[in-house]
C-alpha cells in the first residue's frame, strides 16, 4: 500500500507541477503560430501596456455622411479599432490669407501608432479637402482591457 500511495502522490505533485508549465507553453506556441507581436504590443494580456504604442487621431470633416463613410471604411480597412463622430464643431481658421469660420464633424480615431502613416495616406486619398485635417496624439494610459481591444482589433 505504501508503494501506490508514494506513486499516487509522485503523480499528485507531478501533474500540479506540469499544469503551469503546460499552460505557459501553450500561450507561447499560440502566440508563435498567430506571429509576432511588437514589443509592449497593447494586445498582449500578459504584457504591461506601453504608453505610446496606441494613438488617438483627429480629423474633421465637412459633415457627417462623409465622416460616417471615411469612419467605416477606416474600421473595415482595419486602420482603426473605433470612430466616433462628433457633430457640430465650429472650425475657425485662416485659408488662403483669410480668417474662414465653419461648421464641420470631428471624428475621434483609436488605433496604432504604427498605423498613423498608413491612416493618414487613406485620409488624404479619400477626403474631399484639399488639406485634410489629421492630428494624432500617443495614448499615455487607459483602461487596460479597452486598450487590449484597440490592440487586437487593429494588427500590426
Amino acid at each position: 500500500m505504501v508503494g501506490y500511495c508514494d506513486t499516487v502522490l509522485a503523480l499528485a505533485l507531478v501533474t500540479v507541477s506540469t499544469v503551469p508549465l503546460l499552460q505557459a507553453l501553450g500561450r507561447r506556441l499560440l502566440s508563435m503560430a498567430s506571429g509576432p507581436r511588437d514589443p509592449g504590443d497593447p494586445g498582449d494580456p500578459d504584457v504591461p501596456y506601453v504608453p505610446g504604442s496606441l494613438s488617438a487621431a483627429f480629423v474633421t470633416c465637412p459633415n457627417e455622411t462623409v465622416a460616417k463613410e471615411l469612419g467605416r471604411a477606416m474600421v473595415e480597412k482595419r486602420l482603426a479599432a473605433c470612430v466616433n463622430i462628433l457633430p457640430h464643431v465650429t472650425s475657425i481658421y485662416t485659408w488662403k490669407g483669410k480668417v474662414e469660420e465653419d461648421s464641420e464633424v470631428l471624428m475621434m480615431i483609436k488605433t496604432r501608432s504604427s498605423k498613423i502613416p498608413a491612416l493618414a495616406e487613406f485620409v488624404r486619398s479619400a477626403h474631399p479637402y484639399e488639406v485634410p485635417e489629421l492630428v494624432a496624439l500617443p495614448v499615455a494610459q487607459g483602461n487596460p482591457p479597452y486598450l487590449r481591444w484597440v490592440g487586437d482589433s487593429v494588427p500590426p
